[in-house]
Protein backbone atom coordinates (compact mmCIF):
# COMPACT_ATOMS: atom_id res chain seq x y z
CA UNK A 1 0.00 0.00 0.00
CA UNK A 2 1.43 3.55 -0.89
CA UNK A 3 0.69 5.83 2.35
CA UNK A 4 1.09 8.91 -0.10
CA UNK A 5 -1.93 11.31 -1.76
CA UNK A 6 -1.52 11.76 -5.11
CA UNK A 7 -2.02 15.17 -6.43
CA UNK A 8 -5.86 14.17 -6.94
CA UNK A 9 -6.16 13.26 -3.46
CA UNK A 10 -4.80 16.61 -2.03
CA UNK A 11 -6.68 18.59 -4.12
CA UNK A 12 -10.05 16.82 -2.84
CA UNK A 13 -9.27 17.19 0.44
CA UNK A 14 -8.45 20.50 0.84
CA UNK A 15 -11.63 21.33 -1.20
CA UNK A 16 -13.34 19.66 1.79
CA UNK A 17 -11.66 21.52 4.37
CA UNK A 18 -12.37 24.48 2.88
CA UNK A 19 -15.75 24.32 2.29
CA UNK A 20 -16.13 22.91 5.77
CA UNK A 21 -14.30 25.95 7.21
CA UNK A 22 -16.38 28.42 4.94
CA UNK A 23 -19.84 27.00 4.38
CA UNK A 24 -19.90 24.63 7.87
CA UNK A 25 -18.48 26.48 10.36
CA UNK A 26 -19.97 29.74 10.32
CA UNK A 27 -23.67 28.25 11.67
CA UNK A 28 -23.21 24.69 12.89
CA UNK A 29 -23.49 25.63 16.84
CA UNK A 30 -26.98 27.57 15.62
CA UNK A 31 -27.95 24.06 14.04
CA UNK A 32 -26.82 21.94 16.72
CA UNK A 33 -28.75 23.86 18.91
CA UNK A 34 -32.01 24.24 17.09
CA UNK A 35 -31.46 20.51 15.31
CA UNK A 36 -31.67 22.31 11.99
CA UNK A 37 -30.75 20.34 9.01
CA UNK A 38 -28.20 22.24 6.35
CA UNK A 39 -30.59 21.95 3.44
CA UNK A 40 -29.17 25.08 1.79
CA UNK A 41 -25.50 22.93 1.73
CA UNK A 42 -26.82 19.90 -0.14
CA UNK A 43 -26.92 21.69 -3.28
CA UNK A 44 -23.15 23.42 -2.75
CA UNK A 45 -22.24 20.21 -1.51
CA UNK A 46 -23.39 18.42 -4.69
CA UNK A 47 -22.09 20.91 -7.15
CA UNK A 48 -18.91 20.02 -5.11
CA UNK A 49 -19.05 16.56 -6.17
CA UNK A 50 -19.43 15.51 -2.47
CA UNK A 51 -22.68 13.68 -3.06
CA UNK A 52 -21.94 10.75 -5.86
CA UNK A 53 -18.26 10.79 -5.18
CA UNK A 54 -17.76 7.02 -5.91
CA UNK A 55 -20.72 6.86 -8.77
CA UNK A 56 -19.89 6.73 -12.26
CA UNK A 57 -19.46 9.51 -13.94
CA UNK A 58 -22.40 8.19 -16.45
CA UNK A 59 -24.69 9.05 -14.02
CA UNK A 60 -23.64 11.85 -12.75
CA UNK A 61 -20.86 11.03 -10.17
CA UNK A 62 -17.02 11.89 -9.83
CA UNK A 63 -15.91 8.16 -10.81
CA UNK A 64 -13.09 9.08 -7.59
CA UNK A 65 -12.05 6.33 -5.41
CA UNK A 66 -12.66 5.21 -1.97
CA UNK A 67 -9.45 7.39 -0.50
CA UNK A 68 -10.96 10.52 -2.28
CA UNK A 69 -14.21 9.95 -0.18
CA UNK A 70 -12.70 9.26 2.96
CA UNK A 71 -10.56 12.13 2.69
CA UNK A 72 -13.80 14.38 2.35
CA UNK A 73 -15.50 12.50 5.09
CA UNK A 74 -12.86 13.13 7.44
CA UNK A 75 -12.51 17.04 6.91
CA UNK A 76 -16.54 17.47 6.69
CA UNK A 77 -15.71 15.51 9.88
CA UNK A 78 -13.70 17.98 12.25
CA UNK A 79 -16.28 20.69 11.57
CA UNK A 80 -19.41 19.10 11.51
CA UNK A 81 -20.37 15.48 11.71
CA UNK A 82 -24.40 15.94 11.16
CA UNK A 83 -23.45 17.43 7.62
CA UNK A 84 -21.08 14.31 7.24
CA UNK A 85 -23.73 11.62 8.10
CA UNK A 86 -25.89 12.77 5.46
CA UNK A 87 -22.64 12.71 2.90
CA UNK A 88 -22.01 9.45 4.08
CA UNK A 89 -25.38 8.16 3.83
CA UNK A 90 -25.91 9.29 -0.13
CA UNK A 91 -22.81 7.83 -1.01
CA UNK A 92 -21.96 4.99 0.56
CA UNK A 93 -25.52 3.36 1.47
CA UNK A 94 -27.53 5.07 -1.54
CA UNK A 95 -25.56 5.92 -4.27
CA UNK A 96 -23.03 2.87 -4.36
CA UNK A 97 -26.00 0.66 -3.76
CA UNK A 98 -27.78 1.34 -6.44
CA UNK A 99 -24.71 2.12 -9.16
CA UNK A 100 -23.23 -1.42 -7.96
CA UNK A 101 -26.76 -3.38 -8.14
CA UNK A 102 -29.48 -1.24 -9.71
CA UNK A 103 -31.07 -2.11 -13.19
CA UNK A 104 -29.82 0.40 -15.60
CA UNK A 105 -33.23 2.09 -15.62
CA UNK A 106 -33.02 2.63 -11.86
CA UNK A 107 -29.68 4.30 -12.29
CA UNK A 108 -30.54 6.55 -15.44
CA UNK A 109 -33.92 7.69 -13.21
CA UNK A 110 -32.57 8.06 -9.83
CA UNK A 111 -28.63 8.40 -9.89
CA UNK A 112 -27.93 11.08 -11.81
CA UNK A 113 -30.60 13.26 -9.55
CA UNK A 114 -28.65 12.03 -6.42
CA UNK A 115 -25.64 12.77 -7.09
CA UNK A 116 -25.84 16.15 -7.78
CA UNK A 117 -27.96 17.42 -4.71
CA UNK A 118 -31.10 18.21 -6.53
CA UNK A 119 -32.20 14.72 -4.82
CA UNK A 120 -31.27 12.93 -1.68
CA UNK A 121 -31.58 9.76 -0.42
CA UNK A 122 -32.27 7.79 2.35
CA UNK A 123 -31.47 3.87 3.43
CA UNK A 124 -33.72 1.91 5.62
CA UNK A 125 -32.91 -0.87 7.35
CA UNK A 126 -33.25 -1.03 10.86
CA UNK A 127 -36.96 -1.19 12.96
CA UNK A 128 -38.10 -1.30 16.40
CA UNK A 129 -37.27 -4.42 17.70
CA UNK A 130 -34.43 -5.15 14.00
CA UNK A 131 -31.87 -2.93 14.08
CA UNK A 132 -28.54 -4.47 13.45
CA UNK A 133 -29.97 -7.96 12.97
CA UNK A 134 -31.64 -7.60 9.35
CA UNK A 135 -32.73 -10.90 9.42
CA UNK A 136 -35.60 -9.92 11.68
CA UNK A 137 -37.15 -7.52 9.20
CA UNK A 138 -40.91 -6.90 10.28
CA UNK A 139 -41.67 -4.79 7.49
CA UNK A 140 -43.19 -6.80 5.02
CA UNK A 141 -43.53 -6.27 0.74
CA UNK A 142 -46.15 -8.71 -0.28
CA UNK A 143 -45.92 -9.35 -4.39
CA UNK A 144 -48.69 -8.71 -6.27
CA UNK A 145 -48.17 -9.87 -9.20
CA UNK A 146 -46.85 -6.31 -11.12
CA UNK A 147 -45.99 -4.35 -7.36
CA UNK A 148 -45.53 -5.08 -4.21
CA UNK A 149 -47.33 -3.74 -1.32
CA UNK A 150 -44.93 -2.19 1.52
CA UNK A 151 -45.65 -1.97 5.08
CA UNK A 152 -44.29 -1.29 8.70
CA UNK A 153 -41.65 0.93 10.30
CA UNK A 154 -38.65 1.97 9.72
CA UNK A 155 -36.93 3.89 12.97
CA UNK A 156 -33.34 6.11 13.24
CA UNK A 157 -33.14 6.93 9.34
CA UNK A 158 -30.58 9.56 8.51
CA UNK A 159 -31.86 12.01 5.81
CA UNK A 160 -35.55 10.85 7.20
CA UNK A 161 -37.48 13.90 6.31
CA UNK A 162 -35.51 15.12 3.49
CA UNK A 163 -34.82 12.03 1.31
CA UNK A 164 -36.84 11.91 -2.13
CA UNK A 165 -35.78 8.08 -2.67
CA UNK A 166 -36.03 5.39 0.09
CA UNK A 167 -34.04 2.17 -0.31
CA UNK A 168 -36.17 0.04 1.80
CA UNK A 169 -35.24 -3.42 2.89
CA UNK A 170 -38.47 -5.42 3.83
CA UNK A 171 -39.60 -9.09 4.32
CA UNK A 172 -40.99 -10.78 1.21
CA UNK A 173 -41.95 -14.34 2.32
CA UNK A 174 -40.89 -15.05 6.06
CA UNK A 175 -40.45 -18.81 5.38
CA UNK A 176 -37.28 -18.31 3.62
CA UNK A 177 -35.60 -15.79 6.49
CA UNK A 178 -33.25 -14.31 4.86
CA UNK A 179 -33.29 -15.39 1.53
CA UNK A 180 -36.99 -14.08 1.07
CA UNK A 181 -35.42 -10.40 2.07
CA UNK A 182 -35.79 -7.74 -0.52
CA UNK A 183 -34.88 -4.07 -1.32
CA UNK A 184 -36.81 -1.52 -3.21
CA UNK A 185 -36.79 1.97 -3.83
CA UNK A 186 -39.16 4.28 -3.26
CA UNK A 187 -40.36 8.01 -3.40
CA UNK A 188 -41.64 10.20 -1.24
CA UNK A 189 -44.34 11.38 -2.26
CA UNK A 190 -46.11 7.55 -3.05
CA UNK A 191 -49.41 6.92 -0.99
CA UNK A 192 -48.95 5.35 2.31
CA UNK A 193 -45.76 6.59 3.06
CA UNK A 194 -45.33 8.85 6.00
CA UNK A 195 -42.51 10.78 7.57
CA UNK A 196 -43.20 10.55 11.62
CA UNK A 197 -41.51 11.86 14.56
CA UNK A 198 -37.98 13.55 14.20
CA UNK A 199 -35.62 12.00 17.02
CA UNK A 200 -34.56 14.12 20.20
CA UNK A 201 -30.60 12.98 19.96
CA UNK A 202 -27.63 13.88 22.15
CA UNK A 203 -25.34 14.36 19.21
CA UNK A 204 -25.58 14.69 15.28
CA UNK A 205 -28.34 16.67 16.41
CA UNK A 206 -28.42 18.86 12.58
CA UNK A 207 -28.56 15.54 11.27
CA UNK A 208 -32.28 14.76 10.13
CA UNK A 209 -33.40 11.34 12.09
CA UNK A 210 -37.07 10.10 11.76
CA UNK A 211 -38.98 7.54 12.20
CA UNK A 212 -40.96 6.06 8.62
CA UNK A 213 -44.29 4.52 8.20
CA UNK A 214 -45.05 2.21 5.01
CA UNK A 215 -48.92 1.92 5.33
CA UNK A 216 -50.09 -0.46 1.83
CA UNK A 217 -47.54 1.46 -0.50
CA UNK A 218 -47.41 0.46 -3.86
CA UNK A 219 -44.26 -0.09 -5.12
CA UNK A 220 -43.90 -1.13 -8.52
CA UNK A 221 -41.68 -4.36 -9.87
CA UNK A 222 -39.13 -2.34 -11.34
CA UNK A 223 -38.11 -1.23 -8.64
CA UNK A 224 -36.46 -3.61 -6.33
CA UNK A 225 -33.62 -3.62 -6.52
CA UNK A 226 -31.59 -7.44 -7.96
CA UNK A 227 -33.27 -10.69 -7.88
CA UNK A 228 -35.82 -11.64 -5.64
CA UNK A 229 -34.37 -12.42 -2.19
CA UNK A 230 -31.52 -10.50 -2.96
CA UNK A 231 -32.51 -7.95 -0.28
CA UNK A 232 -30.39 -9.13 2.73
CA UNK A 233 -27.23 -9.49 0.71
CA UNK A 234 -27.31 -5.93 -0.98
CA UNK A 235 -27.82 -4.81 2.50
CA UNK A 236 -24.82 -6.20 4.22
CA UNK A 237 -22.68 -5.50 1.29
CA UNK A 238 -24.03 -1.70 1.44
CA UNK A 239 -22.97 -1.92 4.67
CA UNK A 240 -19.81 -2.99 4.63
CA UNK A 241 -18.71 0.01 2.39
CA UNK A 242 -20.73 2.17 4.85
CA UNK A 243 -18.61 1.46 7.57
CA UNK A 244 -15.98 2.98 5.96
CA UNK A 245 -17.16 5.87 5.70
CA UNK A 246 -18.16 6.01 9.29
CA UNK A 247 -14.84 4.70 10.51
CA UNK A 248 -13.81 8.55 8.28
CA UNK A 249 -16.41 10.39 10.21
CA UNK A 250 -15.24 9.08 13.40
CA UNK A 251 -11.47 9.76 12.75
CA UNK A 252 -12.40 13.02 11.41
CA UNK A 253 -14.51 13.95 14.77
CA UNK A 254 -11.23 13.13 16.67
CA UNK A 255 -8.98 14.83 14.61
CA UNK A 256 -11.18 18.26 14.82
CA UNK A 257 -11.40 17.66 19.06
CA UNK A 258 -7.33 17.19 18.34
CA UNK A 259 -6.71 20.26 16.45
CA UNK A 260 -8.79 22.26 18.95
CA UNK A 261 -7.13 20.99 21.82
CA UNK A 262 -3.36 21.49 20.49
CA UNK A 263 -4.24 24.78 19.68
CA UNK A 264 -5.77 25.82 22.93
CA UNK A 265 -3.14 24.14 24.80
CA UNK A 266 -0.45 26.49 22.88
CA UNK A 267 -3.07 29.62 24.17
CA UNK A 268 -3.99 28.76 27.53
CA UNK A 269 -1.11 29.76 30.60
CA UNK A 270 -1.33 28.32 33.86
CA UNK A 271 1.57 28.46 36.70
CA UNK A 272 3.29 30.82 34.57
CA UNK A 273 3.64 28.93 31.09
CA UNK A 274 0.96 27.48 28.01
CA UNK A 275 -0.62 24.55 29.51
CA UNK A 276 1.40 22.61 26.78
CA UNK A 277 4.35 23.03 28.72
CA UNK A 278 2.73 20.93 31.25
CA UNK A 279 3.50 16.88 31.44
CA UNK A 280 -0.03 16.17 32.01
CA UNK A 281 -1.41 18.11 29.25
CA UNK A 282 1.93 17.16 26.65
CA UNK A 283 0.92 13.40 27.06
CA UNK A 284 -2.57 13.66 26.89
CA UNK A 285 -1.84 15.07 23.49
CA UNK A 286 0.42 12.23 22.53
CA UNK A 287 -1.97 10.10 23.28
CA UNK A 288 -4.56 11.11 20.96
CA UNK A 289 -2.28 11.94 18.59
CA UNK A 290 -1.05 8.47 18.39
CA UNK A 291 -4.59 7.37 18.50
CA UNK A 292 -5.74 9.37 15.69
CA UNK A 293 -2.39 8.17 13.84
CA UNK A 294 -3.47 4.54 14.36
CA UNK A 295 -7.32 4.61 13.18
CA UNK A 296 -6.25 6.76 9.88
CA UNK A 297 -3.99 4.12 9.23
CA UNK A 298 -7.39 1.56 9.76
CA UNK A 299 -9.15 3.69 7.63
CA UNK A 300 -6.79 3.84 4.90
CA UNK A 301 -5.92 0.20 4.62
CA UNK A 302 -10.04 -0.56 4.61
CA UNK A 303 -10.68 2.04 2.03
CA UNK A 304 -7.40 0.92 -0.34
CA UNK A 305 -9.00 -2.67 0.18
CA UNK A 306 -12.17 -1.42 -1.24
CA UNK A 307 -10.02 0.30 -4.33
CA UNK A 308 -8.56 -3.25 -5.27
CA UNK A 309 -11.06 -4.90 -5.58
CA UNK A 310 -10.32 -6.84 -2.49
CA UNK A 311 -12.47 -8.09 0.51
CA UNK A 312 -13.01 -5.55 3.14
CA UNK A 313 -15.66 -6.73 5.45
CA UNK A 314 -12.72 -7.30 8.27
CA UNK A 315 -10.44 -4.26 7.43
CA UNK A 316 -13.72 -1.97 7.73
CA UNK A 317 -15.31 -3.76 10.61
CA UNK A 318 -11.54 -3.53 12.21
CA UNK A 319 -11.59 0.26 11.47
CA UNK A 320 -14.89 1.17 12.10
CA UNK A 321 -14.17 -0.05 15.54
CA UNK A 322 -11.05 1.30 16.47
CA UNK A 323 -11.74 4.76 15.06
CA UNK A 324 -15.09 4.68 16.68
CA UNK A 325 -13.13 4.35 20.00
CA UNK A 326 -10.91 6.89 19.41
CA UNK A 327 -13.18 9.07 18.49
CA UNK A 328 -14.80 8.79 22.08
CA UNK A 329 -11.09 8.58 23.59
CA UNK A 330 -10.42 11.37 22.12
CA UNK A 331 -12.91 14.19 22.15
CA UNK A 332 -13.36 13.68 25.90
CA UNK A 333 -9.77 14.45 26.54
CA UNK A 334 -10.16 17.15 24.39
CA UNK A 335 -12.71 18.63 26.52
CA UNK A 336 -10.55 18.06 29.38
CA UNK A 337 -7.87 20.05 28.00
CA UNK A 338 -10.16 22.87 27.90
CA UNK A 339 -10.93 22.50 31.61
CA UNK A 340 -14.27 24.65 32.29
CA UNK A 341 -14.32 25.76 28.50
CA UNK A 342 -14.32 22.47 27.05
CA UNK A 343 -18.27 22.49 28.69
CA UNK A 344 -19.02 25.69 26.91
CA UNK A 345 -20.63 25.60 23.36
CA UNK A 346 -18.72 27.89 21.60
CA UNK A 347 -15.13 26.43 22.21
CA UNK A 348 -16.74 23.23 20.03
CA UNK A 349 -15.12 20.45 21.64
CA UNK A 350 -18.24 19.53 23.87
CA UNK A 351 -20.50 19.20 20.67
CA UNK A 352 -17.53 16.68 18.90
CA UNK A 353 -18.13 14.60 22.06
CA UNK A 354 -21.74 14.21 21.58
CA UNK A 355 -21.05 13.60 18.08
CA UNK A 356 -18.50 10.93 19.07
CA UNK A 357 -20.98 8.48 20.48
CA UNK A 358 -22.79 7.86 17.97
CA UNK A 359 -19.94 6.32 15.82
CA UNK A 360 -19.76 3.62 18.06
CA UNK A 361 -23.52 2.68 17.38
CA UNK A 362 -24.53 3.21 13.68
CA UNK A 363 -23.45 0.88 10.74
CA UNK A 364 -23.54 -2.06 13.28
CA UNK A 365 -22.82 -1.49 16.81
CA UNK A 366 -19.16 -1.82 18.30
CA UNK A 367 -20.43 -5.24 19.78
CA UNK A 368 -22.01 -6.10 15.66
CA UNK A 369 -17.91 -5.70 14.50
CA UNK A 370 -16.60 -7.61 17.19
CA UNK A 371 -18.84 -10.56 16.20
CA UNK A 372 -17.62 -9.57 12.44
CA UNK A 373 -13.75 -9.30 13.25
CA UNK A 374 -14.36 -12.73 15.25
CA UNK A 375 -16.16 -14.46 12.99
CA UNK A 376 -13.41 -13.41 10.24
CA UNK A 377 -9.97 -14.32 12.32
CA UNK A 378 -11.80 -18.01 13.69
CA UNK A 379 -13.33 -19.49 10.45
CA UNK A 380 -9.83 -20.87 9.30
Amino acid sequence: MDFKLTEEHIMIRDAARDFAKTELLPGVIERDEKQEFPKELIKKMGDLGFLGMMTSPEYGGGGMDTISYILVMEELSKIDASASVMVSVNNSLVCWGLDTFGTEEQKKKYLSKLTTGEKLGAFCLSEPEAGSDATSQRTTAIDKGDHYILNGTKNWITNGSSADYYLVIAQTDKEKKHKGINAFIVEKEWDGFEIGPKEQKLGIRGSDTHSLNFNDVKVPKENRIGEDGFGFKFAMKTLSGGRIGIAAQALGIASGAYELALDYSKQRKAFGTEICNHQAIAFKLADMHTQIEAARHMVMKAAWDKDQGLNYDLSGAMAKLHASQTAMDVTVEAVQVHGGNGYVKEYHVERLMRDAKITQIYEGTSEIQKIVISRSILKD
